[in-house]
């Protein structure tokens, strides 16, 4: 196994657990879908900063739709 694929344990799970998805099936505590949960535990570490980089773009256009 390459280094690039190995998973990075130091990058943490945005995980807040309350964990309930909305009508899109993101969750609303962490804002990740379905996938990216389910795939995380097994994602190395720009697999993690991106998924971290998507839940923030939803959480902001989630925040300015909902203020």
């Amino acid at each position: 196994m390459s280094e690039t694929h190995k998973t990075d344990p130091n990058i943490k799970s945005p995980c807040i657990r309350q964990c309930c998805l909305d009508d899109d099936e993101i969750c609303v505590g962490c804002y990740r879908t379905m996938k990216e949960i389910m795939v995380w535990q097994q994602s190395n570490q720009s697999e993690k900063l991106a998924i971290l980089a998507n839940c923030s773009i939803r959480k902001k256009k989630h925040d300015f739709l909902h203020p």
